[in-house]
């Protein structure tokens, strides 16, 4: 799948969101953040890590 140079920029920022969310959602889990949803919690932010690495690496093959 080829991308513009604004569709690069545009996810490329939103992955930078997400990963910021992520930290967020950690930190407030290590907190104790809402115990009842914990192991939820930590299983959505793994998943969402997980994401993100797959999408970064992607994106850079296809500039290569």
């Amino acid at each position: 799948m080829e991308f513009s140079k604004q569709q690069k920029k545009d996810l490329s920022e939103l992955l930078v969101q997400l990963d910021s969310d992520r930290a967020w959602l950690l930190e407030q889990i290590d907190r104790g953040s809402w115990p009842e949803l914990r192991l939820d919690l930590a299983a959505l932010e793994r998943e969402l890590g997980q994401l993100l690495i797959r999408t970064s690496d992607k994106l850079e093959e296809n500039e290569n």
